[in-house]
């Protein structure tokens, strides 16, 4: 027999895999069919900032009168916030009622104002932990990147000032210096980093003449960024890693373990293969371990991270050369 359980963000896992935020975690009903295929942990689909000031914003454009002060559009502001995090605290009690797994909260921000006050109420509600998907584009010309990382570091201080529950980051992979900037950020109190988020992308529709998106789901060739990533931190961050984006098989999920990861978050593959594709996947594991004899994960996680490989420089190697030269002598 093997043993599938791991720790993340100080609980206990009866396995590693994680579905991640989504719209396979946006009701009970979902939730639940997710823990019966053998789901470790969801993370609940995410209250978007930009979202509830979009409502605002449409709300005041379209039907407040001119003549309305400001004491009733701060009214409005109010308002509609509050019935955004009424609807989600309800889908968190309600996700805990239903299944026994653990139930992340997650909160997609694009600042570090009053949305902050919310995560009491996350708290409150039962959620087990505080996903935060934090991106900033780096676009704005007027913004040093130093500016831009403070402001995950502004946005953890004001978390912790308000909850006790584990808080996790979610953040991309546009850092000037992300190795340093996941060192920093996992010594800030936080109790896990998911590497990485996955953003709308942009295309054209040349004979429409319109902006579109493309790649809404992820492809298991963008496995290797994350893994890259998990490796070369692995040992040398203060808290958890998770793996994300790429992760389609039972195979990616062995190589982010063996990378060193603590878990992994999955999406893409359940909306293709509906939420059994979990028990095919957790079966590939079980099978790989009794294969290669290892009883537990903690016996081959982080096997072949950079700190424990014998050739270190293979994880920092960003060129060709060596595959076309190989090639070539062929």
């Amino acid at each position: 027999m093997v043993d599938l359980t791991t720790k993340y963000l100080g609980i206990t896992l009866k396995n590693p895999i994680i579905v991640g935020s989504s719209g396979l975690t946006d009701s009970p009903d979902k939730i639940k069919k997710l823990e019966e295929n053998g789901a470790a942990a969801v993370v609940l689909k995410s209250i978007f900032e930009e979202e509830i000031t979009l409502e605002y914003e449409k709300i005041v454009a379209e039907e407040a009168p001119k003549r309305y002060k400001d004491e009733f559009l701060d009214y409005l502001d109010y308002r509609i916030k509050d019935e955004n995090i009424n609807k989600y605290v309800e889908l968190i009690s309600n996700a805990k009622k239903a299944v026994d797994i653990p139930v992340i909260a997650s909160v997609n921000c694009t600042s570090k104002h009053e949305w902050t006050n919310f995560a009491r109420a996350i708290e409150e509600a039962g959620a087990d932990a505080l996903e935060v998907n934090l991106f900033f584009l780096p676009s704005n010309f007027n913004k040093s990147a130093e500016e831009i990382e403070n402001l995950y570091v502004e946005i953890i201080k004001k978390l912790k000032e308000k909850i006790k529950i584990p808080i996790v980051l979610k953040i991309s992979h546009y850092f000037t210096t992300l190795a340093l900037t996941i060192q920093s950020l996992s010594a800030s109190g936080i109790a896990g980093l998911v590497l990485f988020n996955r953003f709308y992308s942009p295309d054209f529709d040349i004979e429409k003449m319109e902006v579109i998106s493309t790649n809404v789901l992820s492809h298991p060739d963008e496995l290797p960024l994350s893994l890259r990533w998990i490796a070369i931190m692995a040992n040398r961050v203060q808290c958890d890693l998770a793996a994300s984006t790429g992760i389609h098989d039972g195979d990616a999920v062995i190589k982010q373990l063996l990378a060193g990861a603590n878990a992994v978050q999955v999406v893409s593959a359940l909306y293709n293969h509906g939420p059994e594709k979990i028990q095919n996947m957790l079966k590939d594991v079980k099978k790989w371990m009794i294969n290669h004899d290892f009883k537990t994960i903690d016996d081959f996680r982080g096997k072949l991270s950079q700190v424990k490989s014998g050739n270190p420089s293979v994880y920092e190697r960003v060129q060709f050369m060596k595959y076309f030269s190989d090639r070539d002598k062929g």
